[in-house]
């Protein structure tokens, strides 16, 4: 049996399914209607970790506990799975990706548990993909509704693990270098919106992968340059508040020499 509040959890959630005596809203979702809010709820997870706010980590962890626990319910209506067997399906996950735990495995430091763990999740994706008669790929199972960034640094990362990468960070900066003279060409020729977007994807990407040698995760690198954009940003617009003025009444100088202000100010933690 499941603890009380899980199992209070998994009954309400029935409750506000039921066809005739629940919620019209809840009886009307489907897995497509819910995903965006089980994608929704996990930033809002990140964002109470990054706050270091317990209190809002707790409400938002069960904010999300509540997209399992709702796809749950609506496998269960079509007779695919229930909640019980979500979680029967991820501890065997864990025992069978931690055999130095629960076997006889050997892992001396985390490295060699990443390894093992990569290494498991690489035999289950060909074991998977002879199961359904294809050939197996390095880049299997990395999801498409990734965030693109994200996604980026994960095809990656496989990629890396079969050998296709270079050794070391300088050719790294040549292919961003030529990359970037790709743009450029592609804009001084008067290239089409599509090249341009294809060559400005391509830079991105190769972005992505100088962050990935220097082992910056580039979600919480661009999280970071967003926040302290806002942060200067809002400094701007505080400054020509004081005389009454908004941006749009500033022009690029005066608004270039508010920013550079801006910069010098301290920031969270004292940073500029």
């Amino acid at each position: 049996m499941p603890p009380a509040n899980i199992a209070k959890l998994i009954d309400v959630m029935a409750r506000l399914r039921h066809p005739t005596e629940g919620c019209p809203w809840d009886v009307e979702q489907t897995f497509e209607t819910i995903a965006p809010y089980t994608i929704e709820e996990a930033y809002e997870v990140a964002d109470a970790v990054e706050r270091r706010d317990m209190t809002a980590l707790r409400d938002e962890l069960g904010d999300l506990l509540l997209q399992v626990v709702f796809h749950a319910r609506m496998a269960e209506e079509e007779d695919a799975f229930a909640f019980d067997d979500v979680a029967a399906a991820i501890a065997g996950k864990l025992i069978r990706r931690h055999p130095h735990v629960f076997g006889d495995g050997q892992a001396d430091d985390g490295a060699a548990v990443k390894e093992s763990w990569e290494s498991i999740k690489a035999l289950e994706r060909a074991e998977k993909a002879a199961n359904d008669g294809r050939p197996a790929s390095a880049l299997d199972d990395v999801p498409a509704a990734f965030p693109a960034l994200m996604r980026a640094e994960k095809l990656q990362k496989r990629a890396a693990r079969v050998g296709f990468d270079w050794p070391d960070i300088a050719p790294v900066f040549d292919k961003i270098s030529e990359e970037m003279a790709e743009l450029k060409s592609e804009i001084d020729n008067g290239g089409d919106a599509a090249r341009v977007s294809e060559e400005a994807g391509d830079l991105l990407f190769s972005c992505v992968n100088l962050l990935r040698h220097l082992k910056v995760d580039p979600e919480a690198a661009l999280r970071a340059a967003n926040v302290k954009f806002e942060r200067r940003f809002r400094a701007v617009e505080a400054a020509l508040a004081a005389e009454d003025r908004q941006p749009g009444d500033a022009d690029l100088a005066e608004l270039e020499a508010l920013w550079q202000r801006a910069k010098a100010l301290p920031g969270r933690n004292g940073k500029q």
